[in-house]
């Protein structure tokens, strides 16, 4: 297990700068699916005492990105079976089609800026050029960031927090998902579609393609990338 060290963020309270650490190098993949923790080591690499990073595993836990094994065999990385992952992409779908209907919505009620569009539609040609570039690391970045600023714009609370803990369970395998030219091209010809719908303030149809993005196109590349190895 590679530890070598990172910075962590300054003035925040102990386990959660553990917590961030912890975090950060889970969905970076340094610490991969099944990894045991060894917490002798992480605390070094942290350079924080035990007791603010086992408060830390406690909290990934409840979030679902570690797993506690049999008595005696501390902490592990989760590894995702096939029918949680799948569960998850259903959940997704169901908020993603929510936030792009209210999207939609506030178009259609004058209450989403034209400013705001135009950042949404520079950040899919960015995108574009990373995938038609085959810089997937960079695709990845920019499609979280893409998703988060949809969320924003939407102005539901709730519902982003919900989306963004579902998300952090499947990071890993939604990044393997999108590691080819073509997954990303398609991803962000979804992109596209569903800003389409927004700006002509159809909830119907925006609802229709953000569910479809995730439960139709995101499970389909995630399933494609498992056959392929």
């Amino acid at each position: 297990m590679d530890i070598s060290a990172a910075p962590l963020p300054d003035g925040l309270p102990l386990a959660e700068r553990a917590r961030a650490g912890l975090e950060a190098l889970i969905l970076a993949g340094e610490l991969a699916p099944g990894s045991r923790l060894n917490e002798v080591a992480l605390a070094a690499r942290l350079g924080l005492s035990r007791g603010p990073l086992r408060e830390a595993l406690r909290g990934l836990e409840r979030d679902g990105l570690v797993a506690a094994g049999p008595a005696g065999q501390g902490m592990s990385v989760r590894r995702l079976e096939p029918e949680e992952m799948a569960e998850l992409y259903d959940m997704r779908a169901l908020l993603q089609g929510f936030i792009l209907a209210r999207l939609a919505e506030r178009h259609a009620a004058g209450r989403l800026s034209d400013e705001t569009m135009q950042t949404l539609r520079g950040d899919v040609a960015r995108m574009q050029e990373d995938a038609e570039a085959g810089r997937a690391a960079s695709y990845y970045a920019r499609n979280l960031a893409f998703h988060d600023a949809l969320h924003a714009a939407a102005g539901h609370r709730r519902a982003a927090a919900l989306y963004g803990s579902l998300l952090k369970e499947s990071h890993l395998a939604r990044q393997r998902a999108l590691s080819q030219t073509a997954s990303m091209r398609e991803s962000n010809a979804e992109h596209a579609a569903m800003l389409e719908a927004v700006a002509f303030g159809d909830a119907g149809r925006a609802r229709r393609l953000g569910e479809a993005h995730v439960s139709e196109g995101g499970k389909r590349r995630w399933l494609e990338s498992l056959a392929g190895g």
